[in-house]
């Protein structure tokens, strides 16, 4: 058992090395191109457009840009961002515009609401209808390969052991799509993956 688990670790993280050295290849100009088209898709979606609550991650440099997705959210819908403390990830409400621009920056240069900074859950108030996912790589066939922190596999089981279902969609450039992504029990699968060649 060990020696698979070490096994799919080490798998993981040359996977994880190989999409981080793809990406890291793309020009800022690239990136925008890939994320306006992936913007799009998602603005387009059935899915999408039916959720009233909805939460997205806050881009890091290797990621899907979305601040485009983040205003139309603030404008037409309940908006949730991540909120990490310690080992745990929160989705928290996010009220304005204005409400982002005020948030510190974290060591990884995205913004966060501060640890003191108390806002409820989303699970609290009935849960979410559709999460924007974040991560490292991902297939066409819906597996997720995220930065091995778990923290979206461990908030999506809490989702489903409080009876909430919501619909997944991830973001992604095309340099982040893989033929296969060694998963176990713990990776949760997508609802879809959105990337430009979709």
């Amino acid at each position: 058992m060990t020696d698979t688990m070490n096994g799919l670790k080490a798998a993981k993280g040359l996977l994880r090395k190989e999409i981080k050295q793809r990406v890291a290849g793309l020009t800022e100009s690239e990136k925008q191109r890939q994320s306006k088209i992936v913007t799009d898709k998602l603005l387009s979606l059935e899915k999408f457009q039916g959720s009233k609550k909805v939460s997205v991650y806050l881009h890091m440099s290797d990621e899907i840009q979305t601040v485009a997705i983040l205003q139309h959210l603030l404008k037409n819908k309940e908006c949730y961002i991540p909120q990490y403390i310690g080992p745990k990830m929160k989705m928290v409400r996010l009220k304005s515009w204005q409400d982002y621009t005020e948030l510190p920056e974290t060591k990884w240069k995205i913004k966060q609401p501060a640890d003191h900074d108390v806002r409820p859950d989303a699970l609290d108030t009935e849960g979410l209808d559709l999460i924007i996912m974040p991560g490292l790589g991902f297939t066409t066939e819906c597996d997720r390969l995220g930065r091995g922190k778990g923290y979206y596999d461990t908030y999506l089981q809490k989702c489903e052991d409080m009876g909430y279902k919501p619909y997944t969609v991830a973001l992604a450039f095309n340099e982040q799509i893989c033929h296969s992504i060694p998963t176990d029990s713990h990776d949760k699968k997508l609802d879809v993956v959105l990337f430009p060649d979709s």
